[in-house]
């Protein structure tokens, strides 16, 4: 087994007292004080994220918007320069390589982060189509990614002096103490909040001037577990668990970030029919009753103990201090339906949800 690869804010994480964990080859920050305690400093002020493990590429060349088009699944027409679009790239099959975030510079200038462990099969998926005059780099290592996510997100970036109260999916490029960054108001947690991208060599100025500017709004580290915690939350799919190549974006109720007037797309044949026929299952949410906890792939049962689905995410939600998650279920099983979940050795009723499970607070202006 290779080596985990480490962030650039390794020693600061280690400095913090981290915990570890490895996310997509890397090793990464599961906790700091504690998931309930970072997840509730998101949920009620402001928190920040190192995410330096997701994938970078950048696209460029005549043409660059246009051959991306017909690659994703999302359509890169609905969106100018600096903006940012969430998409996916799919395989013939209908099934998702993987979701992903584009950022929109120029017609001839895009930069996508995929997840960490897809970057590589992203960047060989579109160099393989790409055509002459087209580049496709992969510079994964070459950039640190910091989301800075809360209710005090703007109050903290503007103490930095960086420019906030862009809508949201859109981005600026500024500077900060001769840095150059892209801070996008985006995020995986359903609040407020941006991430700034930068280069790998001043990510740790970049790190400590945000603990520095966010302490007066008590700021702390924030590590994966409580960034998994806030995305169950809002239901927000996580690849390789809600979606994945086996798990279409019909499937998973993400059809949204389909383009499905445009001629092509990786895919489209698939997911066309899918969609006309009606998928055999629906990723939804469930929410405990009583006091069980789901985990990806309990089974999930009818009244009569038939098994009509599977959970893909589960957790403690500490907003609600209740058990939820997301679960493949066939078709008939709808929000206001009461399911059970194989929790262990009994069975624990759960009732079917559309999320999010909180209230969003990531449109509010």
């Amino acid at each position: 087994m290779s080596e985990l690869k480490k962030s650039p804010l390794h020693a600061r994480h280690e400095a913090a007292g981290a915990k570890f964990a490895e996310f997509g080859g890397w090793s990464m920050p599961l906790q700091y004080a504690g998931i309930v305690a970072e997840h509730k400093a998101v949920r009620a002020s402001v928190g920040v994220f190192d995410v330096s493990h997701l994938g970078k590429v950048t696209v460029r060349g005549a043409g660059a918007v246009d051959f991306l088009n017909t690659c994703l699944s999302n359509d890169l027409g609905k969106i100018g320069d600096s903006q940012a679009q969430y998409t996916l790239l799919c395989n013939e099959a209908g099934g998702v390589v993987d979701d992903l975030i584009v950022y929109r510079f120029a017609e001839d200038d895009l930069f996508l982060i995929p997840n960490a462990a897809n970057n590589a099969t992203v960047v060989d998926t579109l160099r393989a189509r790409a055509p002459e005059g087209v580049e496709v780099t992969n510079i994964h290592d070459d950039h640190a990614v910091l989301a800075i996510q809360g209710s005090r997100s703007d109050e903290t970036l503007t103490a930095m002096g960086l420019p906030v109260g862009h809508d949201y999916m859109s981005f600026d490029v500024a500077e900060f103490d001769g840095v150059r960054l892209t801070v996008c108001r985006t995020g995986y947690t359903g609040e407020r909040g941006y991430e700034l991208v930068a280069p790998v060599a001043d990510a740790v100025q970049i790190w400590d001037a945000v603990m520095a500017a966010g302490a007066e709004f008590d700021i702390v580290p924030c590590g994966l577990g409580a960034r998994d915690t806030l995305r169950t939350e809002m239901g927000y799919p996580l690849h390789g668990q809600d979606l994945s190549p086996e798990i279409s974006p019909v499937t998973a109720r993400v059809g949204w970030a389909v383009g499905w007037k445009k001629p092509e797309f990786i895919g489209h044949e698939a997911l066309r029919a899918e969609r006309e026929a009606g998928p055999a299952r629906r990723l939804w949410g469930i929410k405990a009753t009583g006091r069980g906890i789901p985990r990806p792939h309990m089974t999930v049962l009818d009244a009569d103990g038939g098994e009509v689905g599977e959970v893909t995410s589960g957790t403690f939600s500490p907003t609600l201090q209740a058990g939820i998650g997301l679960a493949l279920l066939d078709a008939a099983h709808e929000p206001g339906v009461k399911v059970n979940v194989q929790v262990r050795n009994r069975v624990e009723e759960f009732e079917v949800v559309k999320p999010p499970f909180v209230t969003p607070g990531v449109r509010e202006s």
